[in-house]
Protein backbone atom coordinates (compact mmCIF):
# COMPACT_ATOMS: atom_id res chain seq x y z
CA UNK A 1 0.00 0.00 0.00
CA UNK A 2 1.09 3.85 -0.97
CA UNK A 3 1.54 6.04 1.94
CA UNK A 4 0.92 9.40 0.90
CA UNK A 5 0.93 12.70 3.44
CA UNK A 6 -0.99 15.37 2.79
CA UNK A 7 -0.17 18.59 4.39
CA UNK A 8 -0.51 23.09 3.12
CA UNK A 9 -0.77 26.10 5.44
CA UNK A 10 -3.72 27.30 6.99
CA UNK A 11 -6.85 27.41 4.73
CA UNK A 12 -5.12 26.26 1.90
CA UNK A 13 -7.87 23.48 0.91
CA UNK A 14 -6.30 20.87 2.14
CA UNK A 15 -9.47 19.37 3.35
CA UNK A 16 -10.77 19.98 -0.21
CA UNK A 17 -7.98 18.33 -2.13
CA UNK A 18 -8.67 15.02 0.32
CA UNK A 19 -11.55 14.41 0.25
CA UNK A 20 -10.98 14.77 -4.11
CA UNK A 21 -8.89 12.20 -3.88
CA UNK A 22 -10.91 10.04 -1.69
CA UNK A 23 -13.60 10.37 -4.50
CA UNK A 24 -11.20 9.17 -6.66
CA UNK A 25 -10.60 5.90 -4.83
CA UNK A 26 -8.05 7.45 -1.83
CA UNK A 27 -8.64 5.55 1.35
CA UNK A 28 -8.32 9.55 3.93
CA UNK A 29 -7.41 9.57 7.13
CA UNK A 30 -8.48 12.90 8.46
CA UNK A 31 -5.61 13.61 11.39
CA UNK A 32 -7.52 16.46 13.01
CA UNK A 33 -10.71 14.36 13.36
CA UNK A 34 -8.60 11.30 15.08
CA UNK A 35 -7.13 14.42 17.47
CA UNK A 36 -10.83 14.85 18.28
CA UNK A 37 -11.63 11.07 18.97
CA UNK A 38 -8.69 10.93 21.21
CA UNK A 39 -9.73 14.33 23.63
CA UNK A 40 -12.85 12.82 24.15
CA UNK A 41 -13.94 11.95 27.67
CA UNK A 42 -13.51 7.99 26.68
CA UNK A 43 -10.10 8.56 24.11
CA UNK A 44 -6.63 8.04 25.15
CA UNK A 45 -5.32 11.59 25.25
CA UNK A 46 -8.30 12.94 27.74
CA UNK A 47 -7.15 12.17 31.09
CA UNK A 48 -3.27 13.23 30.56
CA UNK A 49 -4.59 16.30 28.71
CA UNK A 50 -7.04 17.53 31.54
CA UNK A 51 -3.99 16.95 34.19
CA UNK A 52 -1.34 18.76 32.89
CA UNK A 53 -4.14 21.57 32.08
CA UNK A 54 -6.39 21.46 34.54
CA UNK A 55 -10.66 21.87 34.72
CA UNK A 56 -10.67 24.98 33.31
CA UNK A 57 -10.43 23.45 30.03
CA UNK A 58 -13.52 21.26 30.24
CA UNK A 59 -17.27 22.73 29.28
CA UNK A 60 -20.25 21.84 31.63
CA UNK A 61 -20.70 18.56 30.12
CA UNK A 62 -17.17 17.51 31.61
CA UNK A 63 -15.51 17.79 27.88
CA UNK A 64 -12.26 20.05 26.50
CA UNK A 65 -13.21 22.66 25.32
CA UNK A 66 -11.10 22.86 22.25
CA UNK A 67 -10.90 26.86 22.23
CA UNK A 68 -10.17 27.12 26.16
CA UNK A 69 -7.38 24.36 25.32
CA UNK A 70 -6.25 26.32 22.38
CA UNK A 71 -6.05 29.86 24.64
CA UNK A 72 -3.52 27.86 27.05
CA UNK A 73 -1.06 27.36 24.10
CA UNK A 74 -1.34 30.47 21.90
CA UNK A 75 1.97 32.00 21.19
CA UNK A 76 3.34 29.58 24.25
CA UNK A 77 5.62 26.80 22.20
CA UNK A 78 6.70 25.14 25.55
CA UNK A 79 3.32 24.49 26.22
CA UNK A 80 2.21 23.65 22.98
CA UNK A 81 5.43 21.14 22.64
CA UNK A 82 3.43 19.27 25.87
CA UNK A 83 -0.17 19.11 23.91
CA UNK A 84 1.68 17.62 21.43
CA UNK A 85 3.45 15.08 23.07
CA UNK A 86 0.68 14.27 24.99
CA UNK A 87 -1.88 14.14 22.03
CA UNK A 88 0.25 13.17 18.64
CA UNK A 89 1.35 9.56 19.68
CA UNK A 90 -2.49 8.28 20.45
CA UNK A 91 -3.23 10.08 16.67
CA UNK A 92 -0.28 8.05 15.86
CA UNK A 93 -1.45 4.61 17.03
CA UNK A 94 -4.89 5.59 15.29
CA UNK A 95 -3.58 6.11 12.26
CA UNK A 96 -1.35 3.27 11.82
CA UNK A 97 -4.06 1.06 12.99
CA UNK A 98 -6.07 2.04 9.99
CA UNK A 99 -3.79 1.95 7.34
CA UNK A 100 -3.00 -1.56 8.71
CA UNK A 101 -6.82 -2.08 8.28
CA UNK A 102 -6.56 -0.78 4.67
CA UNK A 103 -3.54 -2.66 3.57
CA UNK A 104 -5.40 -5.52 4.65
CA UNK A 105 -8.20 -5.44 2.24
CA UNK A 106 -7.05 -2.98 -0.38
CA UNK A 107 -2.84 -4.10 -0.73
CA UNK A 108 -2.61 -2.01 -3.52
CA UNK A 109 -4.19 0.53 -2.95
CA UNK A 110 -3.05 4.60 -1.60
CA UNK A 111 -3.91 5.68 1.60
CA UNK A 112 -3.99 9.69 2.09
CA UNK A 113 -3.05 10.89 5.76
CA UNK A 114 -3.92 14.82 6.43
CA UNK A 115 -2.23 16.60 8.58
CA UNK A 116 -1.93 20.01 9.43
CA UNK A 117 1.83 19.87 10.48
CA UNK A 118 3.24 16.90 9.18
CA UNK A 119 6.46 18.34 8.20
CA UNK A 120 7.10 20.48 11.68
CA UNK A 121 6.46 17.18 13.35
CA UNK A 122 9.10 15.79 11.40
CA UNK A 123 6.18 12.61 10.71
CA UNK A 124 6.66 13.63 6.91
CA UNK A 125 9.46 10.77 6.72
CA UNK A 126 7.02 8.40 7.91
CA UNK A 127 5.46 8.38 4.14
CA UNK A 128 6.50 6.98 0.91
CA UNK A 129 5.25 10.41 -0.77
CA UNK A 130 3.95 14.26 0.42
CA UNK A 131 1.56 16.67 -1.37
CA UNK A 132 2.32 19.90 0.39
CA UNK A 133 -1.14 22.35 -0.68
CA UNK A 134 -0.48 25.98 -1.28
CA UNK A 135 -2.45 29.15 -2.35
CA UNK A 136 -1.70 33.27 -2.11
CA UNK A 137 -1.40 34.41 1.34
CA UNK A 138 -4.31 36.85 1.09
CA UNK A 139 -6.39 33.68 -0.09
CA UNK A 140 -5.68 32.24 3.20
CA UNK A 141 -6.21 35.15 5.19
CA UNK A 142 -9.82 35.63 3.45
CA UNK A 143 -11.17 31.95 3.68
CA UNK A 144 -9.56 31.45 7.31
CA UNK A 145 -11.48 34.69 8.34
CA UNK A 146 -14.27 33.51 6.47
CA UNK A 147 -14.54 30.02 7.79
CA UNK A 148 -13.37 30.06 11.19
CA UNK A 149 -15.34 33.72 12.26
CA UNK A 150 -11.99 35.71 13.25
CA UNK A 151 -10.45 38.61 13.00
CA UNK A 152 -7.38 39.56 10.28
CA UNK A 153 -5.36 39.93 13.15
CA UNK A 154 -5.74 36.65 14.44
CA UNK A 155 -5.25 34.86 11.34
CA UNK A 156 -2.11 36.58 10.85
CA UNK A 157 -0.97 36.06 14.42
CA UNK A 158 -1.40 32.10 13.35
CA UNK A 159 0.23 32.18 10.07
CA UNK A 160 3.13 34.29 11.44
CA UNK A 161 3.85 30.60 13.48
CA UNK A 162 3.82 28.57 10.86
CA UNK A 163 6.37 27.32 8.58
CA UNK A 164 5.65 29.44 5.34
CA UNK A 165 4.59 27.97 2.32
CA UNK A 166 7.68 28.79 0.51
CA UNK A 167 9.64 26.46 2.98
CA UNK A 168 7.08 23.88 2.75
CA UNK A 169 6.98 23.65 -1.08
CA UNK A 170 10.51 22.30 -0.74
CA UNK A 171 9.34 19.15 0.96
CA UNK A 172 6.37 18.10 -1.43
CA UNK A 173 6.74 15.18 -4.13
CA UNK A 174 4.08 16.78 -5.34
CA UNK A 175 2.47 20.55 -5.05
CA UNK A 176 -0.81 21.66 -5.56
CA UNK A 177 -1.70 25.31 -5.80
CA UNK A 178 -5.39 26.19 -4.90
CA UNK A 179 -4.92 29.77 -6.20
CA UNK A 180 -7.80 28.88 -9.40
CA UNK A 181 -10.82 27.99 -9.63
CA UNK A 182 -11.67 24.84 -8.07
CA UNK A 183 -12.29 23.08 -11.16
CA UNK A 184 -8.32 23.79 -11.53
CA UNK A 185 -7.75 22.20 -8.12
CA UNK A 186 -9.19 19.14 -9.40
CA UNK A 187 -7.23 18.97 -12.27
CA UNK A 188 -4.20 19.26 -10.70
CA UNK A 189 -5.70 16.73 -7.86
CA UNK A 190 -6.67 14.55 -10.72
CA UNK A 191 -3.15 14.62 -12.18
CA UNK A 192 -1.13 14.25 -9.04
CA UNK A 193 -3.66 10.76 -8.27
CA UNK A 194 -2.43 9.21 -11.91
CA UNK A 195 1.13 9.74 -10.90
CA UNK A 196 0.53 7.78 -7.79
CA UNK A 197 -1.33 5.36 -9.48
CA UNK A 198 2.14 4.82 -11.59
CA UNK A 199 4.30 4.01 -8.33
CA UNK A 200 5.35 0.98 -7.41
CA UNK A 201 6.18 -0.09 -3.68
Amino acid sequence: MLRVGLTGGLACGKSFVGQALKDLGCHLIQADCLGHEVLQPEGEAYASVVEEFGSGILDAAGRIDRKLLAAQVFDRPDRLAILNALVHPHVFQREDQMIAQYAASDPHGIVVVEAAILIETGSYKRFDRLIVVVCREEQQLERAMHRDRVAKDQVLARLRRQMPLSEKRKYGDFVIDTSGTKEETLRQTREVYENLRRIEI
